[in-house]
């Protein structure tokens, strides 16, 4: 087919100038066709003839359009024709006449870039039609398309928009970007596209042209106008210019509009018309090498590419890309291919190793010859009439090459000479590497947070001599906050403000896009004609026009400039560049990546790598000269080990530690170098606060890199160490110190109630030494820690004014800066605090930063880092004073102003938004924690002094419980400080109102969430907050009556049958036999202790368990009592191991003896230890013995040694007996009655010694007896109690003191007998005699004796238990030697009589007596306390008749002697029981076992490791049960009636 262009007229018509200009456009592409090649398409100008209205003809081949001329004449798209027309050009040129003379509206479809936009603007230059552009975003609205409202002098009317304007003037409308507006804007086109007709607002009626004519034949232009119906030109046309959606990503069309249109595919241009275009710009490059970057370029551009997930290559970049080459012929192919297409920062691994096979491909990778610029060498500047411009020198592979660039307005400087900026190498490259760029288009810097791209960008605008016009970018920001906004003129009008980046394109500045991947791509579409044509249509209605087209215009029409500013029309500056700066697309995220294919048409992009480790040592090290070397090596290494890294959580990692933050690390080590680096770091990434898989794997690396936290941490810091004093006008907290400052506002001075805590002092040492470096501060914390305290504190200790602003949802960065008010009628801007505080020198503290969006709090970034702000009514902050010189509209920073951040932690439940993420890296960041519990104790004391200490500390527990929980994600809410205070304050003023009824003011607000609710409940119940009970539930054991005591008779010592008096024992002493130290592993373990009364009042203070095996059993239990602290030991014996803890304490300790004794094989050997804790000096050791072997071990707890004493007596050597002879194995016991005076009683059952260890001296005391032993009670220090063996004979031992003397070796033993009462004097008469389960070592008071005998009485005396009786009171016994008086409370049957048989020690029958015996005496609230079988329990009695006892491990019997009466309190079944059942029955008849607690109560625990402990004084039982009545409060019952008392 055949399209001819013909240029043929006369001199002299209308349209002289623009056919003459036409005719010289065109003249080439004739030119290079000689003879009309028949397949070519040709361009031909008619002209019609002198003088002729219509003016000249175009034939597009065979289409032909005659030319009007334009109203408008400075609307009609000048420059746009080039000197020679691809054919695939001209073709679409003629598709677009055809649709124009049909009267069709049009719509240009096709990849991203230029091309579209300059063919619709070729066509409209070529028929010199008058165009209406309009760039839509998504912020576009129909207000922009049809009519916007103004205000004129107090009148508001509507104003025509570009739509509305180009039906009415008949002129062409050109729509960009469809798919990015959001849906349902454009349907309000849709009658004006299809009918030509439009309802507008001000009530007037677009009509098409052809019903307006007709109603013109019967009706005058007046009668039409009165009924407000306009005439849409009949040459209004539309242009649509789209992407097709879905394969870029948008908004797809709308059916009904899409079907207005008819389609044209612009695809890129054919290869051999790209080809000849790139030949003509690179002369100087190798035609192969051009061919063979356009084939890599198409490569990538197909649609396989982009089936494989590449976006497309920028094709329209390339002239640009080989302009470079040309002057660089040397360069590196594969480098200026980076710049185009960074696909190693924008694609995954898959996707670089595709590009790099099409590299390979068509041989552009990098061989050893290609070259890379390696640094600026000089710069000059080279004014010529006007024009800025520098020559800029790069050195190349020894050469040096000479460009010429854009240049700013200032004097230049040299390159890399500004003061704050280390050169290393790879800036320099960068430098170079982006001057080459800066020849040809816009530069775009990614690199990652705090990398230096601001200071890249800086040094290079110094360089060339820009002006820097920094401007924040955030997501939500609009399309007109980047051109134009809206405001009032001082009479109320409403007029438009340029931004700061309209002006700075008219001005020649170098624009500074800031985060350009946070911006919606939506928005920042409006940029695109002023990137690519440097071309830009405003919203009230001015054009900017490249320098060129606007030349040619003034040349054209012979106008001046200020008749263009009439007519708004602008030049933008040649000088005029944009850097845009972001950070790396993150690759396979699922988020839609900001670097897409529009965006890779608008810029060049290079890639700021992160410094290496030897550049970065060097930057910090010029930064910060004093840096101690081996924490910066240590930090270094660490930092970059996490950088190289490939796992995701320590990529996040690596982040907040930027290279600003390492400068910032430094800097404060410098100045405090003895300060520990793992705090500087883990405060860098906020650890308090990251996930606990990042926080575990920044512990990791940090321990691999060897930064230790510092070992003195460990010990809680005294708040002398840290007060805060103020003393001669300067300011100490901790070890630093600081000027008071001279304030001038006085009240604005913060003032607060505030308890000094240490942790809160430790922050605000931290703070101020951030404070004097010259930091900006960012407190991040939970609710309610005390963050506005801290601050407010900290600012009145330092005496600095305050200015407070708190950030919220609609925060917007207008009412930041400034908020309005309208005085007169008129809008005026007052200061926010922000502005006063930059003004006068005052600290702003920004509250609750994180709720307001990201963007607004964005634009802090420029005022910290670059010291400028633009406010929004036009003012400028900055913070050099020399940039003042007399411009106005600028406000200086004051030297003194400071920032303090305050913002909740990122995450739920806090629902901000994360501002530490964003912009943590350029503040100080302080994380606050709720005080620990001892501090938060210490400061509720000082809210509550009237409060009992117990609850106060329940509420410490309790509340540092739920954080614990909140922080392990396992609830939401974080419970803060602020909560517990609040308790306290209500408890200080309302002391009679209950505990658990005013901790619901904190927690009803989870009273609806169940899942929440019960772990709410059950940690409070576990620290014994009973919230949900009634003070009537109290359930304590059903008291019993004590049956009648009987005077059983008398104990007579001395008399015996032969007559002897006594017997003498003769003793020897020896040294024992010390074997070790061994060194022992004590393994420590949380205790969970869970409060007994949560919800019921019972005897059952506490309990928590030990971490018990399964197959384990507990064989003896032992407190020891020094001052006020109670200790619990409990041996375990398979396999053998002692559990100890302090009773109050939080953590208890395991040491595991089984190497010590090997745990036997089946039916061997069952080992039986018993355990003594010693007393003072000997605090914290204890005795374990072993009943079968007699192994005695001696234990240190402190030091963790171990001890084995060998006794050196004859007696004691073990015989060992294999387990099938039928001897039973023999016994060796423990006296342990007065192991706290560090000695103990060794004997072997049957067997006719004693051996008295004394530890304290190392020497052991054997004593001979003429008996042999059943059982021994040291009933005093120097009195005690044999049972003979078989006979069950009780005999009395009287030993010396000190048996060191010569001659007081020998002790007595005297008979004693027990008498009935009812026989006369002397006559004997045989009893069963039964063998006391437990004998109390000292003696009942005279009172509780008296209660317990009911007679007043003072006497020395013992009270005992056996298996016959509740008790037995020996009166007299055992000091006196005349016959003791017996009272007993005789039990109705006897205990397990049945099982005490001789035959166990005739080895016949396996079953004895267990060898504990369960009972304990508590002498101070006379009672006797032992643990029986549910079988010895008077069950009926207990509970009634239709109640099923409950399991219990047994049930502890009480007798008390003060009331007289009995009770069985039941003790819960245990969780888990050994299997070894026989084992279990040798040590007890019970699943658990009793030892005293203090001087009210025992402690049980049973064979599954559950320890409880029980109240069992009635005095105590009673202080509790007030003490928890009161906890509870008992306000619920009571009636209550409101009252009003008038005064009178």
């Amino acid at each position: 087919m055949q399209s001819r262009l013909l240029l043929l007229g006369a001199p002299g018509g209308r349209g002289g100038p623009a056919a003459r200009r036409v005719r010289l456009l065109l003249g080439q592409v004739v030119r290079r066709q000689p003879g009309g090649d028949a397949r070519r398409s040709e361009v031909k100008l008619l002209h019609a003839g002198a003088g002729a209205d219509t003016g000249d003809t175009v034939n597009i081949g065979d289409v032909s359009y005659k030319l009007k001329t334009p109203k408008s004449p400075e609307l009609v798209p000048q420059n746009y024709f080039s000197d020679s027309l691809a054919q695939s050009v001209i073709q679409h040129l003629r598709w677009i006449m055809q649709k124009d003379l049909l009267g069709q509206d049009v719509f240009l479809i096709g990849p991203p870039g230029p091309l579209r936009r300059s063919i619709a603007m070729q066509y409209l230059e070529l028929t010199k039609r008058e165009v209406e552009y309009i760039a839509l975003s998504r912020d576009t609205t129909e207000t922009d398309l049809k009519q916007r409202r103004e205000i004129r002098a107090g009148t508001a009317f509507y104003i025509d928009q570009c739509a509305v304007r180009a039906a009415t003037e008949g002129r062409t409308l050109i729509l960009e970007g469809l798919e990015k507006v959001e849906r349902n804007v454009l349907p309000v086109l849709n009658n004006l596209l299809e009918n030509r007709e439009m309802q507008l607002e001000d009530g007037r009626f677009l009509m098409s042209a052809e019903r307006y004519d007709k109603l013109l034949q019967n009706h005058t232009k007046t009668e039409l106008d009165a009924w407000k119906i306009v005439r849409v030109s009949e040459d209004f046309r539309v242009i649509a210019l789209g992407l097709p959606v879905p394969r870029y990503s948008g908004n797809p069309l709308d059916p009904p509009l899409r079907s207005r249109f008819q389609a044209r595919d612009i695809y890129y241009l054919p290869f051999q018309d790209q080809l000849k275009l790139l030949y003509s710009v690179g002369a100087n490059v190798s035609a192969e090498k051009i061919s063979q970057l356009l084939s890599f370029a198409t490569t990538l551009c197909s649609q396989e590419s982009s089936a494989l997930g590449l976006p497309d290559f920028p094709l329209d970049s390339l002239p640009a890309a080989v302009q470079i080459l040309d002057s660089f012929p040397m360069m590196s192919i594969e480098r200026a291919i980076r710049w185009l297409y960074p696909y190693t920062v924008l694609l995954g691994h898959e996707g670089k190793m595709a590009v790099e096979v099409v590299l390979k491909r068509f041989e552009l990778q990098d061989s050893r010859s290609s070259l890379l610029p390696e640094e600026v060498v000089r710069v000059e500047k080279m004014t010529e009439n006007h024009v800025f411009q520098a020559s800029v020198t790069i050195r190349i592979a020894e050469k040096e090459v000479t460009i010429k660039v854009p240049a700013g307005t200032r004097p230049l400087s040299q390159p890399c000479t500004s003061d704050r900026f280390i050169q290393t190498l790879s800036h320099k490259q960068l430098l170079a590497e982006m001057m080459q760029s800066h020849m040809v288009k816009d530069i775009c810097l990614i690199g990652g947070k705090g990398c230096g791209k601001t200071v890249i960008a800086k040094n290079f605008a110094d360089t060339l001599g820009y002006n820097i016009e920094p401007i924040m970018l955030y997501q939500d920001m609009t399309a007109r906050e980047l051109l134009q906004q809206r405001y009032t003129l001082p009479n109320g009008d409403t007029a438009w403000r340029s931004s700061p980046l309209v002006n700075a394109a008219l001005e020649g500045k170098l624009v500074l896009l800031d985060g350009i991947h946070r911006v919606n791509a939506g928005t920042f579409a409006v940029l695109q004609r002023l990137i690519h044509d440097r071309e830009l249509s405003l919203y009230d209605g001015s054009r900017l026009l490249r320098e060129d087209r606007y030349m040619r215009l003034k040349e054209e029409l012979q106008m001046s400039d200020e008749q263009l500013q009439k007519r708004s029309i602008f030049p933008v500056h040649p000088s005029f560049r944009i850097i845009a700066l972001a950070e790396p697309p993150v690759t396979g995220s699922t988020a839609q990546q900001w670097l897409g294919p529009e965006f890779l048409t608008m810029f060049f992009f290079h890639y700021m790598k992160p410094l290496v480790k030897s550049e970065e040592i060097q930057v910090i090290k010029e930064m910060v000269p004093n840096m101690p070397q081996e924490a910066l090596d240590k930090l270094l290494s660490f930092t970059h080990k996490l950088r190289e890294t490939q796992d995701p959580t320590a990529q996040s990692l690596a982040a907040s530690l930027s290279t600003r933050q390492l400068l910032r690390i430094s800097r404060r080590l410098s100045q405090y170098p003895n300060e520990n680096l793992h705090s500087a770091v883990t405060k860098a990434c906020l650890s308090r606060f990251l996930p606990s898989l990042a926080r575990s794997a920044l512990e990791k690396n940090l321990a691999d890199a060897a930064i230790e936290i510092s070992t003195d941490n460990n010990l809680e810091p005294e708040l002398e160490d840290y007060k805060c004093e103020v003393t001669s006008g300067s300011l100490r907290i901790g070890a630093v110190s600081a000027p008071i400052y001279n304030a001038h506002e006085k009240m604005k001075v913060p003032d607060v109630l505030f308890y000094d805590n240490i942790q809160h002092m430790i922050v605000m040492e931290d703070m101020l030494k951030d404070f004097l470096l010259g930091e900006h501060l960012l407190l991040v914390g939970n609710q309610g820690v005390g963050k506005n305290k801290i601050v407010d504190r900290f600012l009145h200790l330092l005496n600095r004014p305050r200015e407070y602003i708190q950030l919220h949802r609609d925060t917007t960065v207008q009412t930041l800066t400034l908020q309005p008010s309208v005085k007169d009628g008129l809008i005026v801007y007052e200061d926010s605090p922000l502005v006063k505080a930059v003004k006068l020198g005052h600290v702003l503290v920004v509250d609750e930063a994180d709720k307001a969006p990201t963007n607004v709090t964005c634009i802090l970034k420029t005022l910290v880092e670059n010291g400028e702000m633009i406010l929004a009514d036009g003012r400028r902050i900055v913070a050099n004073s020399a940039l003042v010189n007399g411009r106005e509209n600028v406000v200086v920073i004051h030297p003194d102003f400071r920032m303090i951040v305050l913002a909740n932690r990122p995450g739920f439940p806090f629902l901000g938004n994360d501002f530490f993420g964003t912009l943590g890296d350029i503040f100080s960041c302080h994380a606050v924690d709720n005080p620990k519990p001892h501090s938060e104790l210490k400061m509720l004391r000082q809210y509550g002094p009237n409060v009992p200490e117990p609850i106060l500390q329940k509420l410490v527990a309790a509340f540092g419980e739920l954080r614990s929980l909140a922080d392990q994600g396992i609830i939401n809410y974080p419970y803060s400080t602020r909560e517990v205070v609040n308790i306290v304050k209500h408890l200080q003023k309302f002391p009679a109102e209950g505990l658990s009824s005013v901790v619901r003011n904190v927690f009803d607000f989870d009273s609806y969430n169940n899942d929440m609710r019960e772990i709410l409940i059950n940690t409070l119940h576990k620290y014994g907050i009973p919230i949900g009970a009634k003070p009537t539930s109290v359930q304590l054991a059903k008291e019993l009556p004590l049956p009648q005591q009987t005077f059983m008779g008398y104990w007579t010592i001395g008399q015996s049958r032969n007559g002897m008096q006594k017997l003498l024992c003769p003793a020897e002493t020896h040294r024992i036999d010390v074997k070790g130290p061994a060194l022992i592993n004590i393994q420590e373990y949380p205790i969970e202790r869970h409060e007994g009364r949560s919800q019921t009042f019972t005897e059952e203070c506490a309990s928590w368990k030990l971490p018990l095996d399964e197959i384990n059993l507990i064989c003896d239990i032992a407190t020891s009592h020094e001052n006020e602290e109670n200790t619990l030991y409990v041996v375990a014996c398979n396999p053998v191991s002692l559990y100890f803890m302090n009773m109050t304490g939080k953590s208890g300790y395991f040491v595991d003896l089984f190497d010590i004794f090997p745990r036997a094989a089946s039916g061997v050997w069952h080992p039986f230890v018993t355990v003594a804790p010693l007393g003072n000096p000997l605090k914290g050791q204890v005795i374990l013995h072993e009943q079968q072997s007699n192994v005695i071990l001696l234990l240190d707890t402190t030091s963790q040694a171990l001890h084995r004493l060998i006794l050196p007596s004859e007696e004691f050597t073990l015989k060992k007996t294999s387990w099938w002879n039928k001897e039973e194995a023999e016994t060796y016991k423990m006296c342990k009655e007065f192991a706290h005076k560090n000695w103990l009683v060794f004997y072997k059952e049957k067997g006719n010694a004693l051996a008295v260890l004394d530890v304290l001296e190392g020497r052991t005391h054997t004593i001979s007896l003429p008996i042999n032993l059943q059982t021994v009670f040291l009933v005093a220090e120097d009195k005690w109690l044999l049972v003979e063996s078989k006979t069950h004979q009780k005999y009395l031992l009287t030993k010396p003191a000190h048996i060191e003397s010569e001659d007081s070796r020998v002790c007595q033993l005297y008979v004693l007998k027990e008498e009935l009462p009812s026989t006369g004097f002397g006559v004997t008469q045989e009893t069963d005699f039964s063998i006391p389960h437990k004998i109390s070592s000292h003696q009942l008071s005279s009172e509780n004796l008296s209660s317990a005998v009911g007679q007043k009485i003072a006497s020395p005396n013992r009270i005992l238990a056996d298996e016959n009786s509740y008790a037995t009171v020996v009166v007299g016994f055992p000091d006196l030697m005349s016959p003791s008086e017996v009272y007993s409370w005789k039990r109705p049957t006897s205990l397990h009589k049945s099982r005490v048989t001789d035959t166990f020690y005739g080895g016949k029958k396996k079953i004895g007596t267990p060898k504990q015996s369960n009972c304990v005496t508590l002498l101070d609230i006379n009672q006797i306390v032992r643990i029986l079988p549910p079988g010895e329990v008077p069950l009926k009695d207990i509970y009634p008749k239709d109640v099923i006892p409950p399991q219990t491990a047994g049930y502890i019997e009480v007798t008390d002697l003060q009331s007289k009466r009995l009770r069985y309190i039941p003790i819960p079944g245990s969780d888990s029981l050994s299997p070894y059942t026989t084992w279990l029955s040798t040590i007890s008849d019970t699943d658990a076992l009793l030892a005293e607690w203090g001087k009210g109560g025992v402690v049980t625990v049973d064979m599954g490791g559950r320890i409880r402990l029980w109240e069992t004084g009635l005095e105590h039982l009673q202080r509790s049960l007030m003490e928890w009545r009161n906890m509870i409060g008992q306000e619920g019952d009571r009636l209550m009636q409101a009252r009003i008392t008038a005064n009178p």
